[in-house]
């Protein structure tokens, strides 16, 4: 008889701390997941199949050999805003597409983007069809 007691109480050990467990990693992972996802920037990303129905405002195009292109027409990196400013004036939801050529470094699209931030334009980040 002795024998049901002990292992009738170590089962309920055993089991109040395996739920000890469950309740801290669970209060771990609430605690944890706010800071897991970063604030970032919303982007309209185009599908690659298919028509887009946007009417394109303006494009700023970026080459390899850091060339910038406001609508087809060169630029220097510190004059894109004001370029932008003077296509997009008046323009009810402005929306710049962005077409960063292959091979482009991530700061100079960024870069184009913390624009397009401060405005308050969206970015359509053009992709190559499959």
């Amino acid at each position: 008889m002795n024998l049901r007691g002990r292992n009738k109480v170590s089962a309920e050990f055993s089991m109040s701390s395996m739920t000890d467990i469950v309740f801290l990693l669970l209060v771990f992972f609430l605690l944890t997941s706010p800071a897991i996802t970063p604030d970032a920037l919303d982007l309209i990303l185009p599908k690659a199949k298919g028509k887009s129905t946007n009417v394109q405002k303006a494009s700023v195009s970026i080459t390899k050999d850091g060339a910038y292109y406001v609508n087809k027409e060169r630029v220097s990196e510190y004059s894109i805003e004001k370029e932008l400013k003077t296509v997009l004036a008046g323009t009810e939801d402005p929306t710049i597409i962005l077409r960063a050529e292959e091979g482009v470094p991530i700061e100079d699209a960024v870069f184009v983007m913390d624009i397009a931030n401060k405005n308050s334009y969206k970015v359509v980040l053009a992709v190559r069809p499959n």
